[in-house]
């Protein structure tokens, strides 16, 4: 066969194979071209998640008529400069999303300019053109995509369910949305509307967040952290969730650069790293970050659907990220996140006490009788009722001594004052507004890989040499591995020293972890190394595995504490940063406001 060159409509239908993976991609493409047309309010609407019809309307500049043709034509735009793609501020550029997609739909193209008394509407069917009419609309565009796909069948069975096509339309406009706050914008999803996000009245931090908290939910503005840094030319702003406000996914990270979202490994393993102390492999923090560069340190025509980017300095870029977020999370001091406690407030209901026996089961033969016994179980009641609800002046005299703490030193301590322990797992203390329940055994551990990081940030990690050393079977190759870090391991606290070919012998741990597992110990330590040598510094991995080893060494559910020892474990979160949270992103406890409490109870 000879070589030729491909028909347009060939041509298109392949770009489209690129660009338009699915109806989400459609519009998505359409709404960046809203805003990249000035567009203040944007009304969205799909039928059949998007394979039957989808509609974008936008008070844009619009397209004058003379370029709507032009509009429809592979590689024409208005938004890249001549010879200058390298300096790229719009969301797009190549001019290829109208073509793709009318390549392989039915699409009506309706649009007017403030210039002009007349819309015009231009029709193209699986990229053949059906000619112009008249049309009647306001300043700005609307772009009618119907039957996606007809033209190329083969691509509807590629599709999932309509709810998960639905769920990916969805997903994009919320992160486009978060990215133009200024923009009003609507989705219809078959006649019902699934999403209404007025624009901001005022371009700032908090009318921002409050875009966001939209979309992420009512949790989140009340348990972020605001990240507002620069380096260099760089700028980098937004909202990151506290740890304990965690998912199981990582559909609620959103990243933008310029303003254009993206889905990119390198900045999504920057979160990664800085939350890495905080919450478990298996869940993921809710960040919104920002990210503003200079055009020409990044480029964004590395991806098709240009989902991801490339910058001239990696470093740079990840080290600001990095940093910011461990900044900030190192500020919120202990702080945890307001939604366990919310939870545990609409968890809890009013318990209602099962009818007595006497109740329901009175006749009038009995009626005397009833009323005899309720009167005598009344007066009872009187008589007593100070006696035992009163608390006595004794009472508060043993309780102070016991805890060393008066209501009036309340309002000094955050986490209150310790008043019990109950099922030797969970701390109830007072505070000055409410109560305070910790898990004894989460709080324990994060103090305890704390104080360890700590000391091996001051190079101070305290040995305790082992009585009888313990020695490690191991494979010889993990012997290799091990005895090549061994004086990283001995600055954060462990002696290991080779024992043969096969063994490790264990000399010395850090004396935090008196009672470790010391086999459980080493292996964390070989099958770390291994897996994020290339990643983690050995300072990092060490932290990293003494977070999996602080576990076993804190105070476990089940044992009983004493009110000093109680009040000690609260005064020690209260001054260690990131307490609020366990190692895996886990709240160490939940703060109940007394005017909740009051309303379970129906007094306010």
């Amino acid at each position: 066969m000879k070589i030729r060159l491909l028909p347009d409509k060939t041509v298109n239908q392949i770009a489209a194979g690129e660009v338009v993976e699915r109806p989400a991609s459609v519009v998505k493409e359409l709404l960046e071209n809203s805003i990249d047309a000035g567009a203040r309010e944007i009304n969205i609407s799909v039928i059949d998640a998007g394979r039957e019809y989808i509609c974008v309307t936008d008070d844009g500049c619009g397209i004058p008529y003379d370029e709507m043709e032009l509009a429809l034509q592979r590689h024409a735009t208005s938004k890249l400069p001549e010879n200058n793609l390298d300096n790229i501020r719009l969301l797009g550029f190549r001019g290829e999303a109208l073509p793709s997609i009318a390549s392989v739909s039915k699409l009506n193209l309706i649009s007017r300019t403030s210039i002009s008394d007349q819309a015009w509407k231009l029709s193209i069917i699986g990229g053949n053109k059906e000619g112009f009419s008249p049309a009647a609309h306001n300043i700005g565009t609307t772009i009618e995509v119907k039957d996606l796909f007809f033209a190329t069948p083969a691509r509807l069975k590629f599709l999932k369910t309509l709810r998960t096509e639905q769920r990916h339309i969805v997903d994009v406009v919320k992160r486009i949305a978060m990215a133009s706050p200024i923009t009003t914008i609507k989705l219809m999803a078959d006649g019902r509307q699934i999403l209404n996000l007025p624009s901001i009245k005022e371009n700032n931090d908090q009318s921002i967040l409050s875009r966001i908290d939209k979309i992420f939910g009512s949790d989140f503005g009340s348990n972020c952290l605001q990240i507002d840094v620069k380096r260099e030319n760089v700028t980098l702003t937004g909202f990151a969730g506290l740890p304990t406000l965690n998912k199981t996914n990582s559909s609620y990270q959103h990243l933008f650069v310029n303003g254009r979202s993206v889905r990119d490994k390198l900045l999504f393993s920057c979160v990664r790293v800085a939350y890495r102390d905080f919450l478990a492999n298996d869940r993921f923090p809710l960040v919104a970050l920002f990210l503003d560069v200079p055009p020409d340190i990044v480029d964004v025509n590395v991806h098709p659907a240009k989902a991801e980017v490339r910058f001239s300095d990696t470093g740079v870029i990840r080290g600001l990220i990095i940093s910011a977020l461990k900044h900030a999370l190192s500020n919120a001091g202990h702080r945890a996140s307001t939604s366990s406690s919310l939870a545990a407030l609409g968890a809890t209901n009013p318990y209602v006490l099962p009818n007595l026996p006497l109740h329901g089961r009175q006749t009038n033969s009995h009626s005397a009788n009833y009323h005899e016994i309720q009167m005598s179980i009344n007066n009872s009641l009187n008589s007593d009722r100070l006696e035992l609800y009163q608390p006595s002046a004794k009472n508060d005299e043993n309780t102070a001594k016991d805890t060393g703490y008066d209501s009036a030193s309340l309002g000094d301590f955050p986490l209150g004052a310790a008043r019990t322990q109950i099922h030797e797992t969970y701390i109830v203390a007072q505070t000055e507004d409410g109560i305070i329940i910790v898990d004894q055994h989460a709080a324990h551990e994060r103090l305890v890989y704390e104080e360890i990081k700590s000391d091996i940030e001051k190079k101070t990690v305290n040995r305790q040499c082992l009585l009888l050393p313990e020695i490690v079977n191991l494979e010889e190759w993990q012997v290799e591995k091990l005895c090549e870090k061994s004086d990283e391991l001995k600055t954060a606290g462990l002696l290991i020293e080779p024992f043969g070919k096969s063994s490790v012998i264990v000399r010395e741990i850090p004396a935090i972890l008196k009672d470790i597992n010391i086999q459980l110990l080493v292996e964390e330590i070989v099958d770390d190394l291994v897996e994020n040598e290339k990643v983690l510094s050995i300072k990092d991995r060490i932290t990293d595995i003494y977070s999996t080893v602080a576990c076993h060494g804190s105070v476990r559910a089940g044992r009983r504490l004493n009110h000093e020892e109680m009040n000690s474990l609260l005064r020690k979160m209260e001054s260690t940063p990131h307490s609020g949270q366990c190692n895996h992103g886990r709240p160490t406890y939940i703060e109940l406001k007394l005017k909740d409490i009051e309303k379970l109870f129906g007094r306010k």
